[in-house]
């Protein structure tokens, strides 16, 4: 019974959110999209588009994410939203986790990101653009994957902090103290593959068609990126979507090296008591400002 409820309420939804995009606007890049997609599939093969489409797709999206963050450096204004104020990015700390990303994505990424043609022929996922999910469709799917990632990333992340690994795979991650969104994707091979397994989960759950690989690609990037950006910087898009985490939240882990394990939302460290200290020192910092005020 609580079944069938859940599923009159989904598709309840489904139609509203349907109804209401009948309504809007049509969207001006739709056709421009329609017609590179289909010139796209037309000059290249499956192959070469879930290999080498995905990973241009990652570059370009993990790099261009990465511009705000790297140019709040040179803008003093911008120092003001910076979390650790008395910890400044340096040339050299940063020169060093670019050839460690190199490494990364090339080394440990590329030859899974090799796997992705073959993923997409054993579960049958198509290309076509008439068999495109809707944008509302796609946004619940990333929602749902970054969901089921948080949940892998936290316990996963939490044992990796655990005394007797800590010091073997994730030390290498928190060598930043302070971190900045280039950073992001900065960890030893090994934790790449282990929090990376949660990216596929929720495709191997949701995929429906190539699209939803990309746009989980950028919406998970724009996250990681985000909540290591050292930045705290309001009217952030980002904000809106439920339970949030953000930058501070996952500043205070680097901080501290404890706390605060999840990747996106905060319920896991609220439901397990892991970001106590946390809220402590939100508590204190209110304090200090209030004194500061009067």
């Amino acid at each position: 019974m609580a079944m069938n409820d859940s599923v009159n309420i989904l598709n309840s939804a489904y139609l509203a959110v349907e109804y209401i995009d009948s309504f809007l606007p049509d969207n001006p890049l739709q056709q421009p999209f329609k017609n590179a997609w289909n010139y796209m599939l037309d000059n290249y093969t499956k192959f070469q588009i879930a290999t080498w489409g995905s990973l241009i797709v990652h570059e370009v999206s993990y790099f261009l994410l990465c511009v705000p963050g790297f140019v709040f450096q040179f803008i003093p204004y911008m120092q003001k939203y910076k979390i650790q104020q008395d910890k400044p990015e340096t040339w050299e700390k940063q020169w060093k986790c670019f050839k460690t990303l190199l490494f990364n994505h090339f080394f440990i990424q590329l030859p899974l990101i090799c796997g992705t043609y073959y993923f997409t022929e054993y579960f049958n996922i198509p290309y076509e653009w008439e068999e495109m999910p809707r944008w509302y469709v796609l946004v619940a799917q990333c929602f749902g994957c970054a969901v089921i990632e948080d949940a892998w990333h936290y316990f996963l992340h939490r044992l990796l902090h655990h005394k007797r690994i800590y010091k073997y795979i994730h030390k290498v991650h928190h060598e930043f103290v302070s971190p900045f969104g280039m950073q992001a994707e900065y960890a030893h091979p090994l934790e790449t593959l282990i929090l990376g397994t949660g990216f596929f989960i929720g495709i191997v759950v949701f995929c429906n068609h190539v699209i939803l690989l990309w746009a989980w690609v950028i919406c998970r990037l724009m996250e990681t990126i985000d909540v290591h950006s050292g930045y705290d910087v309001p009217l952030n898009p980002l904000h809106l979507v439920p339970f949030y985490a953000g930058a501070r939240f996952h500043d205070f882990h680097h901080m501290n090296f404890i706390g605060n394990y999840a990747s996106t939302f905060t319920w896991w460290d609220r439901i397990f008591g892991t970001d106590s200290q946390f809220i402590a020192y939100k508590e204190k910092e209110k304090k200090q400002q209030l004194v500061t005020k009067k």
